[in-house]
């Protein structure tokens, strides 16, 4: 038997203790509480022993209850309970047995986790304002970079504008790699525009459409009376008038091996002399590359020389054809549309099905291609609605497979592609997200959400 002292220290111990603890029989009478569940629950700790947690919840002191949890699961339980006050308690209960195994008591004991909620709570919102942020910030930038021609929604290009950034004003070489048309002499200027040399001139020369026999004196220039037909007074080449700038040469995979020696010479030395002159000139300018071209490939066929690779391809940057990003495609027709209407002051919209046509084509031709197609139909269409008689032969009955698994897509992937499909026909025929709403046969949030989702604005 506890003698009244020893008891009387238990007593001290339970109530200096932080947490709430209750201990209940089985009927649910409170047998022993601490002096913090009454805080907590907004009574006297002794006015809760002798009753019944049934009764209490009835009186909503609080709910749920832990006793006939325990006595059903038979084991230790957690859970959330709230108290009277509002107060969210993290409850943990479990059963005392008797010699028999039987349970003769449930202990549980709860910690005040309202603060952690709501500090939960308002980091969760915090960080929806924090993507708001962040998302006007994207359409912003974006909104900015489209002046530039640079437009984009894909996650790949996403990558590819940031590598971008990253290398702009670092003053390395830079080899754009992609197929014909995806833009890679719009991102030589992006790349151009941000470097800490965007205050000088940007020069491209595209090296297919140079004769090889001219190429030198177009890339260093000549003095007076060099060869037959020189300019009189002599001419700068494109080294010097890229000088503090940024020279793009494009397609250099064109240029012969003898040409490929004397660009190789020119990026080694950064000095050149005019052609018939005797004065050493300095080369000071950035140089970014293009091809589309493999070069590994040409360099195994001995097309292209492995030292001069070298030297251009410190930073390589793959642009993915339009058919491996056809969310770009969307937003390059948006631009397309309003660039090319205020450029002939057509105001022009595209039907529908003409959308789906233009979203389902492989473009072959990429960017430029859409790009031409855009202006002719803004040029040649009748109408103030761009219809599919206006579209030329070659583009159209893409259509019918919308609905079509492509070879490398899941079945998440088909339905994601036909829903953000069918969301961008619907906003070119309603003026609001309540007009979708209805047009689609859902709610205005659930638009607002798979647009969001979907990346359109």
């Amino acid at each position: 038997m506890v003698g009244t002292d020893t008891w009387n220290e238990y007593q001290a111990i339970l109530h200096s203790l932080k947490d709430d603890i209750i201990v209940t029989k089985p009927d649910g009478t409170i047998m022993i509480a601490s002096e913090t569940a009454g805080d907590i629950y907004g009574m006297e700790a002794d006015h809760l022993v002798g009753r019944s947690v049934f009764d209490l919840e009835k009186d909503g002191v609080f709910t749920p209850l832990a006793t006939p949890m325990v006595l059903r699961m038979k084991k230790r339980v957690t859970f959330i309970q709230t108290a009277a006050s509002g107060k969210k308690l993290m409850v943990t209960a479990l059963p005392v047995q008797g010699p028999a195994g039987e349970i003769t008591r449930i202990v549980s004991y709860s910690h005040d986790i309202t603060e952690l909620k709501e500090l939960k709570s308002y980091i969760a919102d915090m960080e929806d304002e924090m993507k708001q942020v962040q998302h006007e910030l994207d359409r912003v930038k974006q909104k900015q970079l489209s002046q530039e021609g640079i437009v984009w929604k894909s996650h790949k290009m996403q990558q590819i504008i940031q590598t971008t950034e990253q290398v702009a004003d670092v003053d390395v070489n830079v080899l754009l790699l992609g197929e014909s048309g995806v833009g890679k002499s719009s991102l030589a200027q992006f790349i151009h525009k941000r470097s800490s040399r965007k205050d000088g001139p940007f020069i491209e020369i595209n090296a297919g459409a140079i004769s090889e026999t001219l190429f030198e004196a177009e890339l260093f220039g000549y003095v007076d009376g060099a060869f037959t037909g020189a300019k009189k007074g002599g001419s700068k080449g494109f080294a010097e008038l890229a000088e503090g700038g940024t020279l793009f040469i494009d397609e250099i995979g064109e240029l012969s091996q003898q040409n490929q020696v004397k660009l190789l010479k020119l990026i080694q030395e950064k000095q050149f002399y005019r052609i018939g002159g005797r004065e050493l000139r300095t080369a000071d300018f950035r140089l970014i590359t293009a091809t589309n071209k493999d070069l590994s490939e040409s360099i195994a066929k001995h097309e292209f020389r492995e030292d001069l690779y070298f030297r251009i391809n410190v930073v390589p940057i793959q642009i993915p054809p339009l058919r491996e990003r056809p969310d770009d495609i969307p937003a390059l027709i948006d631009h397309m549309m309003e660039t090319v209407s205020d450029k002939y002051r057509k105001k022009k919209v595209l039907d529908g099905v003409v959308w789906q046509e233009l979203l389902l084509n492989r473009w072959t031709g990429n960017v430029r291609e859409l790009i031409n197609v855009i202006e002719r139909l803004v040029v040649t269409s009748v109408g103030e609605v761009i219809t599919l008689e206006d579209l030329p032969s070659e583009f159209r009955n893409n259509t019918p497979a919308r609905f079509n698994k492509q070879p490398d897509e899941t079945l998440p992937d088909t339905l994601a592609r036909v829903e953000r499909q069918i969301l961008l026909e619907a906003k070119q025929h309603c003026k609001s997200t309540v007009k979708m709403a209805e047009f689609l046969g859902v709610s205005q949030p659930s638009v607002f959400r798979k647009l969001r989702k979907h990346g359109i604005n």
